[in-house]
């Protein structure tokens, strides 16, 4: 019994260390970590241990959440409007710095009005909530003491840690959109980033890393279901929108050649920063 047993956990040994295509290379152990303990020791990518500070002037959306608490800190608090939204003087504020421009509004479709209409200002809020860096009281929002003490230290690295984990592992991707609520794009967020440093120096649409993506995760095809359009072209959308839309081009990991600001094509292309290459090893 006892030589049927380490036979056993020989071949289950052998089967989680082997490389598998579908993976990229990467072995099942590999991918457990790199999904559930992202930045754990056995996980195959890291953080940075330095990150520059004109590195992280590059990152768009922390550039918005580092300004967004300036703000509070500098009013003591903020009253929000009755139904728990900013005035449109924080988002004027905010918006004219131009870290990140909405298409709708540059092209002049809409303007610069609700808290909602922003999309990164708003997730780069809630963000902020949930990391509790922010806090709500009597609908006025206040920077709380984790807050303040990182402000008193200017340890900017990890503000942008501590903001970057939450965005990727507490705050729901799916809120953004009207697909569906499973974490297609955000569950092992960090295969796109080894997806981009092994195929990223050349641009390539979002439907080549979608493919490979969907590979990894087949069973994430699952949760569309055939409509007006196929239930592939649905998550090559969702991919696409969550995965580069709001989460690589947010944090500049990626540039675009998009040449229809009002309109997500699968056909962009898209390429990897440097500013990749220096947040991660």
């Amino acid at each position: 019994m006892e030589v049927t047993k380490n036979i056993i956990e020989s071949q289950i040994q052998f089967l989680n260390n082997k490389s598998i295509d579908d993976f990229l290379g990467l072995t099942p152990s590999q991918m457990f970590y790199l999904i559930h303990d992202t930045f754990g020791k056995n996980s195959p990518i890291r953080l940075s241990d330095k990150i520059d500070d004109n590195i992280l002037d590059q990152i768009p959306i922390f550039r918005i959440a580092e300004e967004y608490l300036k703000i509070i800190q500098r009013e003591k608090q903020i009253k929000l409007t009755p139904i728990g939204a900013h005035t449109r003087k924080v988002i004027y504020e905010l918006y004219d710095k131009r870290f990140l421009l909405e298409d709708m509004i540059e092209s002049g479709i809409t303007k610069v009005g609700r808290e909602e209409d922003f999309t990164a200002i708003h997730n780069a809020r809630l963000t902020l909530e949930i990391a509790g860096l922010v806090k709500k009281t009597n609908n006025k929002l206040s920077l709380t003491q984790k807050a303040n003490k990182i402000f008193v230290s200017n340890d900017r690295q990890q503000l942008f840690k501590l903001f970057f984990q939450t965005f990727t592992s507490k705050f729901a991707w799916s809120y953004n959109d009207g697909y569906t609520n499973e974490s297609v794009g955000q569950l092992g967020w960090a295969f796109s980033i080894i997806m981009l440093n092994r195929f990223g120096n050349k641009p390539e649409t979002i439907d080549f890393y979608a493919q490979k993506y969907l590979q990894a995760f087949p069973n994430l095809l699952h949760f569309f279901q055939p409509g007006y359009i196929t239930p592939e072209k649905q998550f090559v959308s969702c991919y696409g929108l969550r995965t580069f839309e709001r989460f690589l081009l947010w944090f500049g990991f990626v540039t675009t050649d998009k040449e229809n600001k009002t309109i997500f094509r699968e056909n962009n292309k898209y390429q990897r920063t440097e500013i990749m290459k220096k947040i991660f090893r």
